[in-house]
């Protein structure tokens, strides 16, 4: 996984080299792009695919289903003075993960010295089960448009990284089954906890595409645990964003 996120970082990289070459010279005959009709902000909505990178196989063998994560900013946007094709984004919000396991409890609230996670057996395991996290978020992007004055009618491309702390984190089982006795309780176990996950995340980010559509990656640069609280697997998340820029 780690080639793919090497793999659209470069193509990003590759098509802003390529822009900085098309990007007209200052001559009398020069035309001027015109910036009126270009937002200043916008909200962004990102939807993923949630992925732990280096999680060992005794917790690989037993993720399922599929892991999301969804995400909202509310960006602000302010085009680089002589360079009308680029611009730079910041701003504010959320990100939501959510990794779902079959057959496995996540003990968030254990006093071990790392965080437990235990296979289950075919007797009282849930149905579904999930670890959620929450950040608050400040996302900061280089970005490029071909057609800086007809931004929702052509290519774009960003690289940057986000920044954020941990609101919260949480374990949801979901309808437990005990397939020794043939037995379904429809009962919803949740545990709160910030004790293992770690507080600051940071990701780098990227993103391409045309229009309010475009393809986005995220790679964790932080761990998801604590340092010291058990494998260092980081979150990475593969997705489309919807948004005016």
């Amino acid at each position: 996984m780690k080639k793919i996120v090497f793999v659209v970082f470069s193509c990003l990289f590759v098509t802003m080299a390529f822009a900085q070459d098309s990007i007209p010279t200052s001559t009398s005959n020069t035309k001027k792009i015109n910036l009126i009709n270009k937002p200043g902000d916008h909200l962004m909505l990102q939807l993923s695919s949630d992925h732990w990178a280096s999680m060992p196989d005794s917790i690989s063998s037993h993720q399922s289903g599929f892991s999301r994560g969804f995400n909202v900013y509310f960006m602000y946007n302010k085009p680089i003075k002589n360079a009308p094709n680029y611009a730079i984004g910041i701003g504010l919000g959320v990100s939501t993960s959510n990794i779902v396991f079959k057959k496995m409890n996540v003990d968030l609230n254990a006093t071990s010295a790392t965080l437990p996670f235990t296979p289950l057996d075919l007797s009282n395991h849930f149905k579904k089960f999930k670890l959620a996290t929450t950040y608050l978020e400040v996302p900061v992007e280089l970005r490029y448009f071909a057609k800086p004055d007809n931004p929702n009618k052509c290519l774009k491309a960003a690289i940057g990284l986000k920044f954020g702390t941990l609101l919260n984190t949480h374990t949801k089982g979901k309808t437990l089954e005990n397939s020794a006795d043939q037995t379904i309780n429809t009962y919803t176990e949740k545990e709160n906890s910030k004790r293992y996950i770690n507080g600051t995340q940071i990701m780098g980010t990227a993103r391409i595409g045309y229009g309010i559509f475009s393809l986005f990656g995220s790679y964790g640069l932080t761990t998801i645990l604590k340092s010291g609280y058990g494998a260092n697997m980081r979150l990475f998340q593969v997705g489309i964003t919807l948004s005016g820029l």
